[in-house]
């Protein structure tokens, strides 16, 4: 237990003071939430802007929608020439009777919208001016989907992959270091045993997780940021663990091969970064192709993302916790039990 205890400050004390594995570890991916937080914060929030002249029943019907921003403007050649520039989809001209609609049609999505939007308002306004009751009556509600805003759906995907990185950068790179210096060696010949020696490392990489999950979401919960946990959110602390283990485990696989830290570090990036972008970490993986969604599906990083999103953030039941972890867990142990038959305790 003193053994466990002295190599565990020991691995923290290392790692405190390796002011570039903070860096990479701590601060580069809390970067990536940061900024893409900040770019998408706003995103599905923009209304359809529509430039208007005159103030008939269909410019204030306009102005009703919720959807839509107004921009007012005293003549048609003004509002005409914003469409022209494209700083507006299109432009709404009512002069008495009349209601004229100039838009831009380089974007058929948009100006579709709008041509419809305004068609639409002005058939409401046509039957109010006859006083007659309408055939048909119109009721909408709202739904709760499944989609997430931005901040919802980046904080677990780069939660998943700060932590993996942590788990197999530290990992391998502890190794070889501790190989390279003669460290295993003497702690071979010392009375440690392996299992101290290892699960040393493992509360080290467990700390480090800790930690990157308390201030991601601290930071995402800020206002500016607007995470908000759903009530199951503790569901995902389990497989947060076997994440973290999966990541372990691959990290010292690759700390037993590899010879030299520019051999691990270039083994950690190919492992890590592509899986990031293969498992749904800055987009959703939905959006791609089918092929490519059931590659995704042997990726640890897919189920570590896509557990701790069910529970962090949409908060699904304790059943949606079997898949993930069962993954994580059989991933751990095939990739641990080959680590520990090759892992060599000196060069």
């Amino acid at each position: 237990m003193s053994a466990f205890k002295s190599l565990s400050i020991a691995g923290a004390k290392g790692f405190i003071r390796d002011k570039a594995a903070v860096f990479f570890i701590l601060l580069f991916p809390l970067m990536f939430l940061v900024i893409f937080g900040l770019l998408f914060r706003d995103a599905g929030t923009d209304k359809i802007k529509l430039g208007v002249v005159g103030n008939g029943p269909v410019v204030q019907s306009l102005n009703q929608v919720p959807v839509v921003e107004v921009q007012r403007f005293d003549t048609e050649a003004a509002a005409v020439e914003q469409v022209k520039s494209g700083d507006l989809p299109g432009a709404v001209i009512e002069n008495g009777t009349g209601v004229q609609l100039r838009f831009a049609a380089s974007d058929q999505n948009q100006s579709g919208i709008v041509n419809g939007l305004v068609s639409s308002v002005v058939d409401k306004a046509n039957i109010t001016a006859t006083g007659q009751q309408p055939r048909f009556t119109f009721q909408s509600s709202q739904v709760e989907d499944d989609s997430l805003s931005p901040i919802q759906y980046l904080t677990p995907g780069i939660l998943s992959w700060a932590v993996a990185s942590a788990g197999v950068f530290g990992a391998a790179m502890t190794f070889v270091q501790w190989r390279k210096k003669q460290v295993l060696r003497r702690l071979w010949l010392a009375p440690v045993s392996p299992a101290a020696v290892l699960m040393s490392r493992v509360g080290v990489t467990l700390g480090i997780a800790v930690a990157q999950a308390v201030v991601f979401v601290g930071i995402a919960s800020l206002p500016v940021f607007g995470l908000k946990l759903a009530g199951t959110w503790w569901l995902s602390i389990p497989v947060f663990l076997f994440g973290m283990l999966a990541f372990f485990a691959m990290g010292m696989l690759i700390g037993a091969f590899a010879k030299t830290e520019e051999a691990a570090n270039g083994a950690a990036q190919i492992v890590v970064l592509p899986m990031a972008f293969l498992s749904g970490t800055f987009f959703p993986i939905e959006r791609a192709p089918g092929w490519l969604q059931t590659v995704s599906q042997i990726f640890p990083l897919r189920h570590m993302n896509t557990g701790i999103q069910d529970f962090l953030v949409r908060g699904k039941g304790i059943e949606a916790l079997l898949v993930p972890s069962a993954v994580l867990i059989g991933f751990t142990l095939v990739i641990g039990f080959i680590a520990t038959r090759v892992f060599r305790w000196d060069s």
